[in-house]
């Protein structure tokens, strides 16, 4: 059993039967009430997140929750096939509901960690920092300053995030995939 103080980001617990797991948690403190620890959670069976406060007196069973190595393979009609990385015939997919904003960063060969809870996939753990090919990027204009110095740029794997100007089709970027931002200009092809 873990307490309310326990609650941290990436922390797998039971709640209401399901397992969930903590994306933030802060603790709040106001004048003559108890104190409150409010969480955004994310149900790790259907992808719904919510956000929730749990006293101080709550306490949760730790989810049984383990991590095995996968590839990403391919997308199709909004469902997203995985296979084992010891063992390419073992398959298994996953729908975008379940993936959330994961699901943009995904791209082919991509080797991930999947969450599985009584020896079911239930959902996939993104490294923070990836390398992606950029396939589109608009041209940059000589003095286009106004805006901050950003523009909106495509990754292979679909996502679309700001960059700086400098950034340009063919080249390799590195990624937050926590944050959805840019990090840093890994090549320039």
């Amino acid at each position: 059993m873990i307490g309310v103080n326990e609650l941290k980001s990436k922390v797998y617990f039971i709640f209401d039967g399901q397992p969930w797991v903590v994306l933030e948690s802060n603790h709040l403190k106001m004048q003559q009430r108890r104190p409150v620890v409010q969480t955004r959670i994310q149900n790790l069976l259907n992808g719904k997140i919510i956000e929730r406060n749990f006293q101080q007196s709550d306490t949760f069973e730790v989810a049984d929750v383990s991590k095995k190595t996968v590839k990403f393979i391919y997308e199709h009609r909004g469902e997203y096939w995985f296979s084992d990385s010891k063992n390419p015939s073992d398959r298994f997919q996953l729908s975008k509901e379940i993936l959330g904003d994961s699901a943009k960063f995904l791209k082919p060969n991509l080797e991930i960690d999947a969450v599985m809870f009584n020896d079911d996939v239930i959902n996939i753990e993104l490294p923070v920092k990836i390398e992606y090919k950029v396939k589109e990027a608009p041209p940059a204009v000589k003095g286009d300053t106004a805006q901050g110095g950003v523009k909106q740029i495509t990754l292979e794997g679909g996502a679309v995030i700001s960059a700086p100007l400098f950034i340009n089709a063919g080249d390799i970027v590195r990624v937050n995939t926590e944050t959805g931002q840019y990090v840093e200009r890994v090549d320039k092809k």
